[in-house]
C-alpha cells in the first residue's frame, strides 16, 4: 500500500533505540523508551502554498507524544503534523 500525506503531514519510520549504554550494559525491551528520532518516509505538498521545511529521506527529531502511531504492511509509521517536528538532523 502507498500513502501520501496530504498538506502539511509527515509521515515518519521511527528509528530504532539503542540496545546498549556506553558502557556495554545491555537495556532489556522493557526498560527502553520510543525513540524521538525518526526517517521521513514520505511528506505532503505543503499548506497555503508554502512549501515543506522537510523532504523524504531526513532524520528529525520530534516530541515523545507527537502524531498518530499507525501500521502500514507490518510496518510502524507515526503521522504528524509539520509543525511537531522539533528539528531536522543533518
Amino acid at each position: 500500500m502507498t500513502l501520501k500525506p496530504l498538506q502539511d503531514r509527515v509521515l515518519i519510520k521511527r528509528l530504532e533505540s539503542e540496545q546498549k549504554t556506553a558502557g556495554g550494559i545491555i537495556i532489556p525491551d522493557s526498560a527502553q523508551e520510543k525513540p524521538m528520532k525518526g526517517v521521513v518516509a514520505a511528506a505532503g505538498p505543503g499548506k497555503d502554498k508554502a512549501p515543506m521545511s522537510v523532504k523524504e529521506g531526513d532524520v528529525v527529531l520530534f516530541a515523545k507524544y507527537a502524531g498518530n502511531e499507525l501500521s502500514i504492511d507490518g510496518e510502524d509509521f507515526i503521522i504528524m503534523r509539520e509543525e511537531e517536528i522539533l528539528a531536522v538532523v543533518e
